[in-house]
């Protein structure tokens, strides 16, 4: 994603939902209030008005993961041993993510477009793992455990498997990202789309295709981790024939990208945490030294497919640190052309974010694992703007606007 430079009013009252991360169904909590918590969780009580709702719990229950929540939340009280409880947050984030994909297909749900429940209901889940205080001890490195387990989970990167007789297409999206203030709102369309993805079989003129998608957190620390090489190792695995990383980039326009650049910028993620200098590597995964990687994906026939409603463009731009200068230090070197042998990169294509980085990372791997007859690339949506009202969590234009975006990135990696 790019550094971004019909009303439904909030109810009055609070939400259970919005309230701490503790079981309805248990009068006396099992959780520490006071227990550290993210800078992403902590957002779960941003509120559009002081007597509204928050916003984020609110956007959970009207997508009705209330339950999901809550009954993850009773039985983690419950939970006697890690065992129980790893095995526990492994199979909850997986339920939620299947509830969302579910959600996402289903013409009744209340905007079945909407990506924000998913995200919100897997902070209130992680919240509670943090703030858990079980009957027997569990030391800062079994915790971190548990929330990666319901945090991988919940987001597809564990629930992947092809359906037979198709051609195979890993696709990922994105959480929401800038989020401070009324921003809270904020949706993400490439999230959106990679929910209406998982698991889809499209007939193309080119024969049949299958998708499995995952929705990537918009944080630092989860790329040196390696969540982008985990999901698209999988998927190379069981014999995907393109990857495709997807994110919100310009506004009014689509871009498929050339380059992938290696450095990152530094623009803060949603922990507000910053990271200058070239991408790490993910451990266990081959790591070939590229400083930018070109796109195999088809990008001649995806502009000229006639999607709409929205113009689709071929984006060469890319800036390197010119030969024999410091990266990070003066202005780079800005262009359309081909970068400069023993140049190093400083932006993708697609800038020096994280969906510059998760284009670089999936295409790097696809490199180091010598499938050079995978395509592979990044597609970079229009901006979807916030509801009109600044008090509204929705309105018509907003999820008109999501809508043609998703469907459009639907028609777009169709042809990859």
């Amino acid at each position: 994603m790019r550094r971004l430079r019909t009303v439904i009013p909030l109810a009055l009252g609070l939400s259970l939902l919005s309230l701490p991360a503790v079981a309805r169904a248990h009068p006396v909590a099992c959780f520490d209030e006071s227990a550290p918590i993210t800078v992403e969780e902590s957002r779960l009580g941003d509120r559009l008005t002081p007597d509204g709702p928050a916003v984020g719990p609110e956007l959970a229950r009207l997508a009705g993961f209330e339950d999901d929540v809550s009954s993850f939340t009773a039985r983690l009280c419950e939970t006697r041993s890690r065992s129980r409880a790893q095995q526990l947050a492994a199979t909850a984030g997986t339920g939620l993510w299947r509830a969302a994909v579910d959600r996402a297909r289903t013409a009744q749900a209340w905007d079945a477009y909407d990506d924000r429940p998913l995200y919100w209901a897997r902070l209130q889940a992680t919240r509670a793992l943090r703030q858990w205080t079980p009957r027997f001890t569990l030391s800062t490195g079994d915790r971190a455990r548990l929330v990666g387990a319901f945090d991988l989970g919940s987001r597809g990167v564990t629930d992947l498997a092809f359906a037979d007789g198709a051609r195979r297409v890993a696709v990922t999206g994105f959480d929401p990202f800038q989020l401070s203030g009324t921003s809270v709102r904020r949706s993400n369309p490439s999230g959106a789309a990679a929910l209406r993805l998982d698991g889809k079989v499209v007939d193309t003129p080119q024969g049949r295709v299958v998708f499995q998608a995952a929705v990537l957190p918009v944080l630092w620390g989860a790329f040196d981790q390696g969540i982008v090489e985990r999901f698209h190792g999988g998927a190379l695995g069981q014999g995907a024939q393109a990857v495709v990383t997807v994110s919100q980039g310009r506004p009014g326009q689509f871009d498929v990208e050339r380059w992938a650049g290696r450095w990152r910028g530094g623009f803060p993620d949603n922990n507000d945490l910053s990271s200058v200098g070239p991408a790490p590597d993910a451990a266990g995964w081959p790591q070939p030294a590229h400083e930018f990687i070109e796109t195999t994906l088809p990008h001649e026939r995806m502009v000229g497919a006639g999607t709409t409603p929205f113009p689709v463009l071929f984006n060469r731009s890319f800036c390197e640190w010119p030969v024999g200068t410091v990266p990070g230090e003066g202005f780079p070197d800005c262009r359309s052309d081909e970068p400069t042998p023993g140049a190093a990169a400083a932006e993708g294509s697609g800038g020096d974010y994280l969906s510059n980085e998760s284009m670089y990372r999936a295409n790097r791997l696809r490199l180091g694992l010598g499938a050079t007859g995978v395509a592979g690339g990044h597609l970079h949506t229009p901006v979807l703007g916030q509801p009109a009202d600044p008090t509204a969590l929705t309105d018509a234009t907003f999820e008109r606007e999501r809508r043609a975006i998703a469907d459009q990135v639907v028609a777009l990696v169709s042809v990859t």
